[in-house]
């Protein structure tokens, strides 16, 4: 099971859920043209092993490499890409996304490819690609056979004649707690039809498990369960198949969408024992002092190889699906009631990236059901503004659920970090707007209900603060104050970039 290359342990990705303005920039907006530079100074001043370049949903800058290599050439020739540091691209889906996208990205990893091996640099720099909302086995087959129909053009002018890169790697991205928690099945059929199709089977796969997505359609205990129940099934498939098993976790600042900052690297990786690579979006490196982020980057390296797996057997995994069935249910009868609240103040969120429309031509959006919702960093930060934290929904009422059927034990057990990550809910809660809220809307009141029943768990717990941190309550009056400013349709955009500070996510 031994794997020629390094494994990263750390993805920068461009997921636009800073805060503040980057230390390195003159504003919080970063354009297309700028990434480029983020991508050398991740690597350079931060040391991150892996940047993912993101082709989903997003404009793209698709002369990369000539870039870095043009004006960072002299770094490059001693950190190469593709053995050193790397590059990889989020490819665009073709099930959601114009299918042009997908054929430009391939040929970007061609003549990137061309280029690297025209500068006497480690040739096929660009070597896998992410395959966001795979379901399917056949979907990571179709790509791996476009690639290689694309790579055997050939023609003078063309200049694409590069065998090194005929064959791409695929890191498949699962996004939601079915797909997730029985994801060790589509890789097992992958590597089948892989065999089948190119004559052998892949030395090594990152399987990719999202943390936002899943939790926006399912809630924030339905996913953590769920990445248990991967995680441990990619174990017992790697001892099963030779094949290693490298995961991925896609996780950010706020509890919600994973709960990985600087400050909270030691109990992140213990929930997430077996996870070897860990993405670090915008607010883990832009609203944390410089230093603190490097030495956060410093700890990820030196301790998430040594995580080992939790092992759950297939009684425990039945017990824990039932947990996620019900967390789950409370969680998804909520949220067609707040939806239009949510939306409202999603548009009033600053913008950090450039992105495409997520409906109509060139995208998608993100629901649950028919419910249409922002994507996730919109959907936190609207909740978070408004004082009722996401992470609130559906779990005072599954704590409920579950304190009554016996297994309060069994999720404590699973889910380790479950008390603290409640704390730190409960503190962002404003509890006298989320009662005026609920007032009028059956979903809000439902929240009020968790809000309770959580603060109830807490207590039983022996767990509490005695006195609310001096930002969490000024986040709390901030929240009364864009509230208002909503009811009396004024701007509230310097109150809400004021409260994402605070937070240090803007969602």
């Amino acid at each position: 099971m031994s794997v020629k290359r390094t494994i990263p342990a750390t993805m920068v990705t461009q997921h636009p859920d800073h805060a503040s303005t980057p230390y390195w920039h003159y504003r919080p907006f970063l354009s297309t043209q700028d990434e480029a530079e983020e991508l050398f100074l991740s690597f350079s001043e931060l040391d991150a092993d892996e940047y993912k370049w993101d082709w989903e949903g997003k404009l793209v800058d698709e002369a990369v490499l000539e870039r870095l290599f043009s004006k960072y050439y002299e770094y490059f020739s001693k950190h190469q890409i593709g053995k050193d540091k790397f590059l990889t691209f989020r490819l665009p889906n073709p099930k959601v996304e114009t299918e042009f996208r997908l054929g430009r990205a391939f040929m970007a990893i061609l003549a990137a490819s061309g280029l690297a091996s025209h500068l006497r640099l480690h040739n096929s720099p660009l070597f896998e690609v992410i395959l966001p909302m795979t379901e399917t086995a056949d979907e990571m087959i179709a790509v791996q056979e476009a690639f290689r129909e694309m790579a055997s053009l050939k023609h003078p002018l063309l200049k694409l004649d590069v065998e090194d890169i005929e064959h791409v790697e695929m890191i498949p991205l699962f996004e939601d707690i079915e797909t997730i928690s029985h994801s060790d099945e589509i890789i097992d059929e992958y590597v089948g039809k892989h065999e089948t199709m190119f004559g052998f089977k892949p030395s090594y796969i990152r399987p990719y498990v999202a943390r936002s997505d899943p939790a926006l359609n399912a809630g924030i205990v339905p996913t953590v369960l769920a990445i248990k129940i991967a995680l441990s099934r990619y174990e017992q498939y790697e001892q099963k198949s030779g094949i290693a098993m490298h995961p991925m976790i896609g996780a950010a600042s706020l509890p919600f969408r994973g709960g990985i900052n600087p400050r909270t690297v030691e109990q992140f990786i213990d929930e997430y024992a077996g996870i070897r690579t860990t993405t670090l979006q915008s607010g883990f490196r832009y609203d944390y002092p410089k230093d603190e982020v490097f030495e956060a980057v410093q700890q990820i390296k030196s301790t998430i190889g040594a995580s080992k797996t939790r092992h759950i057997s297939a009684t425990t995994e039945k017990e824990l699906r039932k947990i996620m069935k019900h967390f789950a249910g409370y969680y998804q009868m909520t949220i067609k009631d707040i939806a239009p609240m949510v939306n409202k103040v999603a548009t009033m969120l600053p913008k950090r990236r450039e992105r495409v429309q997520h409906v109509g031509l060139f995208g998608y959006s993100r629901g649950v059901g028919e419910v249409k919702l922002p994507r996730a960093i919109g959907f936190t930060g609207s909740l978070y503004t408004l004082g009722a934290p996401p992470e609130l929904i559906g779990t005072g009422r599954g704590l409920a659920w579950a304190k009554e059927h016996n297994m309060l034990d069994l999720l404590e057990k699973t889910y380790i970090n479950l008390r603290s990550d409640l704390l730190h809910t409960v503190s962002y809660t404003n509890k006298e707007l989320l009662t005026t809220l609920a007032k009028d809307n059956k979903g809000f009141a439902l929240i009020l209900e968790d809000y309770n029943e959580i603060v109830k768990y807490l207590e039983d717990k022996g767990v509490g603060y005695q006195t609310i941190p001096d930002d969490m309550k000024e986040h709390q009056l901030l929240s009364d104050i864009i509230y208002s400013c909503i009811l009396a349709d004024k701007d509230a955009t310097k109150h809400i970039e004021k409260a994402a500070r605070l937070r240090r996510s803007m969602g």
